[in-house]
């Protein structure tokens, strides 16, 4: 490769790195709030099946792009689930500990492998639209793509993966520590699934929504904007509430 080529691909590869992290935190998000009403070496076991699914269904993405670029209902099943289960744990009213443990293992892995399929094809299917603009190389095709593209997709899903790997974790230990920030939590799950309905939206063979505000400044503000704002004034009034307790007790 020209060093000019290089250059141009290792700058997309660091802009995909910080996208594919972003995107990344969703995912552990989700993973850790499914995850948590487990004893604690289910919770594990099931992170680690959660990590190994969101790797394979990446890989399987990539070499599966030129299809997902025609299947938008992946991604609309994958955001109406997120926000049913945002829903459902919002307006119910009985939160009490024998509804969480009623929910098996088997059936939390089974959740986490589809909210691992949705975020896989958003992962993926952004991570395309960023890379399709360079050049092509010598590079022989993987997966119907030139060879160094497919390449960085690739490192970018790594990376992606990485973060999910300690970003799981630490949200698992924030919602055991915060037992009242589950509500904020689930809030910000619900938000997740709006977006992945905008990219919906936004699909190549739907075009309802821009292709370009949906990736573009003012959308991504706004998503972000919020996402803050919950995080925020879920970890404060968390805050105030276990001091309150604690004042009680």
């Amino acid at each position: 490769m020209e060093v000019s080529l290089l250059l141009e691909y290792g700058w997309v590869l660091l802009i995909l790195i910080v996208l594919e992290g972003l995107l990344s935190a969703d995912n552990a998000l989700v993973l850790a709030i499914m995850s948590k009403h487990l004893p604690a070496d289910q919770q594990k076991k099931a992170i680690n099946i959660g990590l190994l699914l969101a790797f394979i269904f990446r890989i399987g993405a990539i070499f599966a792009i030129s299809y997902l670029f025609h299947v938008w209902q992946i991604q609309a099943i994958g955001a109406a689930y997120l926000i049913f289960i945002s829903l459902r744990h919002l307006l119910k009213r009985d939160h009490g500990e024998k509804n969480k443990k009623d929910k098996s293992y088997r059936m939390t892995v089974m959740q986490i492998a589809l909210a691992d399929i949705a975020f896989a094809v958003d992962s993926i299917l952004a991570a395309v639209a960023l890379v399709l603009a360079l050049p092509d190389t010598p590079m022989v095709e993987i997966g119907g793509m030139d060879g160094a593209k497919f390449i960085v997709i690739l490192l970018g899903a790594i990376a992606g993966l990485i973060v999910i790997r300690f970003a799981a974790g630490f949200f698992v230990r924030i919602l055991t520590e915060r037992p009242s920030i589950e509500k904020a939590a689930m809030l910000i799950v619900g938000w997740v699934g709006v977006k992945l309905l905008m990219h919906t939206l936004a699909h190549p063979s739907l075009h309802i929504i821009s292709h370009d505000f949906v990736e573009g400044p003012i959308w991504n503000s706004i998503f972000w904007g919020v996402m803050l704002l919950i995080a925020i004034g879920g970890w404060f009034l968390s805050k105030e509430h276990a001091e309150e307790s604690s004042k009680a007790e």
